[in-house]
């Protein structure tokens, strides 16, 4: 093996330099990522004390409290049907909304536009948007059915109504990594299909569908997590005084709840634990399934 030279003066300068660099992003990690993460599953483990100081260790005490809830157990529950609706259907939309606009028409680039419009919006700005729309009094939908119907007060639609707004506000970025990844896609596939006779519907799911998978696959994935971990929609869409709360929220607004509206927050990080199992079980069981259904051209 070759000596390892001792660093010249320009190799040792270039260094302490390349650490000045990233130092700021390392610090960043470690404050606002890592030590939150662990003290996390430290306080999961304590009781909070008074006045939020003085955390005495109980052991699994939090996590049974939480098993043992009908609200937490809810939360859960409401947080899966909110990605039943925004995962396959926004989704879904997207990707047929990819397909045209990804044609060399005139009037895609100013459609591409006003579909990502949504991701760019303040969730402040959004949610007062759509209370509007929803209103059961003056709300626009309910002025155009003519109806009376409380979309976000009624516990059996309210989960559906504020599904719908996340599908709303996702599609637009999940349409653009779509129309990424059809635009790897060769067209001498497509043109070899036309030779064949095949029609743009059996290209669509012969050639768009497999050959887009690692996309569909990647979309699918981060908005599985990003719908078990939804907050802000929730928070401001939903009134606290609403009756239709406890069949709305989601797991990270009671784990929200407890920790900083109740103090209690060792019993809120043992909630939020719970969830953070739950998305690493679903993780993987979504990378065994990629072998499966996912194709590399």
């Amino acid at each position: 093996m070759k000596e390892k030279r001792p660093m010249t003066a320009k190799q040792k300068n270039e260094a302490i330099w390349a650490y000045a660099f990233v130092a700021p992003t390392i610090i960043g990690l470690i404050v606002l990522n890592f030590y939150p993460a662990i003290d996390t599953v430290w306080q999961s483990f304590c009781k909070t004390g008074d006045f939020g100081k003085g955390n005495t260790f109980v052991g699994l005490e939090n996590y049974s409290k939480a098993f043992a809830s009908s609200e937490v157990l809810q939360s859960i529950l409401n947080t899966i049907k909110y990605a039943i609706i925004e995962v396959p259907f926004g989704v879904i939309i997207a990707l047929i909304l990819a397909v045209f606009l990804n044609r060399k028409l005139k009037g895609t680039s100013f459609f591409r536009t006003v579909f990502f419009l949504p991701m760019v919006c303040a969730p402040a700005a959004v949610a007062m948007v759509w209370k509007w729309l929803y209103n059961q009094q003056f709300g626009l939908f309910n002025n155009v059915l003519h109806a009376n119907i409380g979309w976000i007060s009624d516990p059996k639609i309210a989960w559906i109504s504020v599904g719908i707004i996340g599908v709303w506000s996702i599609i637009g970025y999940n349409m653009v990594l779509f129309i990424s990844g059809l635009q790897e896609i060769p067209g001498d596939y497509y043109e070899a299909a036309e030779i064949d006779g095949a029609t743009g519907i059996r290209q669509f799911f012969d050639i768009t569908v497999p050959l887009l998978s690692p996309t569909t696959f990647f979309i699918v994935q981060t908005r599985i997590i990003g719908a078990l971990t939804i907050f802000d929609l929730m928070f401001m869409v939903m009134d606290r005084t609403n009756q239709a709360l406890s069949k709305v929220q989601s797991t990270v607004y009671v784990f929200y709840e407890y920790s900083f509206n109740q103090g209690n927050k060792g019993y809120g990080a043992a909630i939020v634990m719970i969830l953070v199992v739950f998305i690493m079980i679903v993780t993987v069981i979504m990378q065994r399934a990629e072998k499966r259904f996912v194709f590399y051209n």
